[in-house]
């Protein structure tokens, strides 16, 4: 099996601008701008050697772009002698269920392709998104707030517990997902606006960031870093760190609460 990683993605929606909303007011999107931004967020990654995997289009569901919330991958722990779990999420929006069948499928077609994924899923009652997992070293930061419940926290750490893991349930209510308001740099150092984190003291160490959109960042590897153009003083932050920083424009997805994590599925093989 080839060694290079991989992201799952899917095409923007011509109705993405009908997409959920929580903590933002509805403007206008521009359907044409968030294809091309799509394909520029996509580049960025084939062109640091990252296999693209493209799941089936899906029209009719305003938010199937947003990937990672239908998917959670848990990496092997070099501690465990298993190998990576895919599980398929439960989300907290009724709107979104329907994403799931295409990406099963998506799932199937890289497992039949030879990545190696046991696949597992959040069952009902329990409501959990990607977008509130944040994978840290051996912790899951959880994300408990509009969209993912105390089941699906409690089905997702008897799930990834035999894989090393171990689940730390944090709060969410000044955003739509965990992840809208921190992320992690390669290193381990969360990073976050501060007036968007509800408890900063949950992580450590934890690093503040300048701008709202410079919270998200993606793991390129060879110290590298994909992130949001609309953050230029959080990108110089970052460098002065040591990192390559790669930026690129998603204004229209950040529109819709969107950012750099939640439009692909990252697996590293």
């Amino acid at each position: 099996m080839p060694s290079v990683p991989l992201i799952l993605v899917r095409p923007p929606s011509p109705r993405l601008a009908e997409g959920e909303l929580t903590h933002l007011d509805r403007v206008p999107v521009d359907p044409a701008l968030a294809r091309s931004q799509w394909e520029g967020y996509v580049a960025a990654f084939a062109g640091r050697g990252w296999d693209v995997v493209e799941l089936e289009a899906a029209p009719e569901h305003p938010d199937g772009v947003f990937v990672e919330d239908a998917l959670v991958v848990v990496e092997r722990s070099e501690r465990c002698g298993v190998e990576r779990l895919a599980v398929l999420t439960s989300p907290g929006a009724p709107s979104r269920r329907g994403e799931l069948a295409s990406t099963r499928d998506g799932v199937d077609r890289l497992v039949a392709a030879g990545v190696d994924l046991e696949v597992a899923a959040i069952e009902p009652p329990g409501h959990l998104d990607g977008g509130d997992v944040l994978e840290v070293g051996d912790v899951l930061y959880v994300g408990r707030g509009a969209r993912t419940d105390a089941e699906g926290i409690r089905q997702l750490a008897a799930l990834v517990a035999p894989y090393g893991r171990r689940v730390v349930a944090v709060p969410v209510a000044r955003v739509l997902h965990l992840k809208s308001g921190v992320t992690a740099l390669p290193d381990g150092t969360v990073v976050g606006y501060e007036p968007l984190v509800d408890d900063p003291a949950v992580f450590r160490p934890f690093l503040p960031v300048p701008e709202e959109h410079g919270t998200a960042v993606v793991d390129l590897g060879d110290g590298a870093v994909l992130m949001s153009a609309d953050a230029p003083r959080t990108a110089a932050l970052y460098a002065s760190r040591g990192l390559e920083v790669v930026t690129v424009p998603i204004s229209e997805f950040e529109r819709l609460e969107g950012c750099v994590t939640c439009l692909s599925v990252r697996i590293r093989r």
